[in-house]
């Protein structure tokens, strides 16, 4: 029978914010998929858990996942986790997720911090109806042609974009999304907030 796959979500900026159950998980875990194994070392030694790490990133997926699954196949445990926030939301772990569906692994959500929902609710703009648009395009053209995509949807739309990106991306957004209402959130949880 296949093992499990955790997608265990993980702070965003201050450690306290794990939850107990995300711990738990990756306690008992046969290995911890991460994107930077330095990065998750420095949570995992903060908290004192002694876990084999896995890279897991952009530029392994497709290889990993294929591991990932045999693994899964021989009925072992993996915990798939980011930087910060929840796997799969602009981070790796949907093609994993995906192939441990397919050869019928357990999938879990360990919940916690995602980025863009702690963005919205300390902004002030509506919350009843959003649309996450994850990043933005890096190319100029790319970048106007999909904000020309989405600017006639009814809802607060929520993008991540790089600090070097910014002001080139606010400059689009209001040329062709209007003067609207914004909010730019940064370090969130974190000391300088």
């Amino acid at each position: 029978m296949p093992g499990t796959l955790y997608l265990v979500a993980t702070p965003i900026g201050n450690l306290a914010d794990i939850s107990s159950r995300a711990l738990q998980t990756l306690e008992m875990v046969d290995f911890i998929a991460c994107e930077d194994t330095r990065h998750t070392g420095k949570l995992l030694n903060y908290f004192n858990i002694k876990k084999r790490l896995v890279s897991y990133h952009e530029h392994n997926e497709n290889s990993r996942t294929e591991e990932f699954a045999e693994i899964l196949k021989q009925g072992k445990s993996i915990a798939v986790v980011s930087d910060a926030g929840t796997p799969a939301i602009c981070d790796p772990a949907l093609r994993v997720v995906q192939k441990a569906h397919e050869i019928g692994a357990k999938v879990v959500s360990i919940p916690g911090a995602v980025a863009f929902v702690n963005a919205l609710v300390v902004s002030g703009l509506p919350t009843d109806s959003v649309f996450f648009g994850g990043f933005l395009p890096s190319k100029k053209n790319e970048r106007r042609k999909r904000l020309e995509e989405i600017k006639e949807i009814p809802a607060t739309l929520l993008f991540y974009e790089t600090p070097h990106r910014l002001a080139k991306s606010l400059l689009d957004c209001l040329e062709i999304l209007g003067n609207r209402k914004a909010a730019g959130v940064r370090e969130i949880t974190k000391l300088h907030e």
